[in-house]
């Protein structure tokens, strides 16, 4: 599944968990990337990601806990 993050829309983000989360959620996102990938989301930038399948509704459930916007890309 394809993921387009829009947006963080939490009062204080965490940098340390939206990054962890990417890496996790990622199949193609090692621990540097998605440090790079969250400095990107958090100035206001769209980010795309390739999530792995098999977990697609705790993805999207962590995601959202994170206060993170996305749309679904297929």
């Amino acid at each position: 599944m394809n993921l387009n993050l829009l947006s963080c829309v939490a009062q204080k983000p965490d940098r340390r968990a939206i990054a962890s989360c990417i890496s996790e959620i990622s199949s193609n996102i090692n621990e540097s990337k998605a440090n790079l990938l969250t400095d990107i989301l958090l100035e206001g930038d769209q980010v795309a990601i390739e999530t792995k399948a098999k977990n697609s509704g705790s993805t999207l459930r962590a995601l959202r806990k994170l206060s993170i916007d996305y749309e679904i890309i297929e």
